[in-house]
């Protein structure tokens, strides 16, 4: 069995990133190197990741990408910001893919959370964006609000044939615990009901509280996404070095295990590397 680690990031200039200047992000508001990268990787047994853009959004960072990709056999695959309503978004992509190491761009990445708005997917301009990845061939990851739920699921229904990849269950708010479950779950299980979305189980502890958190605070949004989506529409992400605000690579990485209790073998094989391999289309 290969493992993927389907979601994690990497920076070497965090003054580059904005939303890193946030006196919460002091402890990650330093360098995270490729080699740093696959030191964690072995630790946890890990053969492979997917690199996602860091929300710097800017055309430098993907060069970064693609640039760090070539130097790490372990990354199998990219997912580079692209803006949604860009009216030349479609010649952006094949540039993209063009470009050297192009081959490992597997998927694009909009800051959909940073709009205000609930229903900024239902745009006009966003859907033909949306229709622009299709046709490139990539996935789209879908970085949302639990509020933006709804409209990440009627995108899904109007683009049936992008492959959408829920990122972090749709940020659920786990420190709220069963109220927080019970706002979530309905447009979750909307969203799941669509055949076309797979999602990440990753970046969970980060929306629970950072410093007292347990397995078990986790595990009712982790059964209710194995419920909804099942093993082969599953995925498991560390969200490195994002989770270090709460939990290192291996406890984050435990306490997923813990959360979904006991699995086939053909289910564990799914959700820690199958469903990423198949729905990025990753070289392994």
């Amino acid at each position: 069995m290969v493992t993927v680690d389907a979601h994690h990031h990497l920076w070497t200039a965090p003054e580059q990133y904005p939303w890193l200047a946030d006196a919460a992000m002091s402890p990650i508001r330093r360098p995270f190197t490729v080699a740093q990268l696959q030191a964690q990787l072995r630790a946890n047994g890990t053969d492979r990741s997917v690199l996602v853009e860091g929300a710097r959004c800017d055309d430098a960072e993907s060069g970064d990408l693609l640039r760090w990709a070539a130097e790490a056999p372990q990354i199998a695959g990219v997912v580079l910001w692209a803006e949604l309503s860009d009216p030349v978004l479609a010649a952006g992509l094949t540039r993209q893919l063009r470009r050297p190491g192009g081959d490992r761009v597997v998927g694009v990445r909009a800051q959909v959370q940073a709009h205000p708005d609930p229903d900024h997917l239902d745009r006009p301009d966003v859907r033909r964006g949306l229709r622009a990845v299709a046709a490139a061939g990539l996935a789209f990851d879908l970085v949302v609000r639990a509020d933006q739920l709804a409209s990440a699921a009627r995108a899904a229904a109007a683009v049936p044939q992008l492959r959408f990849v829920l990122d972090h269950l749709g940020k659920p708010p786990v420190r709220a615990g069963a109220a927080g479950l019970a706002r979530w779950r309905g447009p979750f299980a909307a969203l799941a009901e669509q055949p076309n979305v797979t999602a990440k189980v990753s970046g969970l502890v980060t929306e629970a509280d950072w410093t007292t958190w347990r397995a078990g605070d986790l595990r009712p949004f982790v059964r209710e996404a194995l419920d909804r989506f099942g093993p082969d529409r599953l995925m498991f992400g560390s969200d490195w070095p994002v989770c270090l605000l709460a939990g290192s690579y291996g406890r984050v990485r435990r306490a997923v295990l813990e959360a979904l209790g006991p699995l086939s073998p053909a289910a564990s094989a799914a959700i820690l590397g199958g469903t990423a391999t198949r729905v990025y289309r990753l070289r392994v």
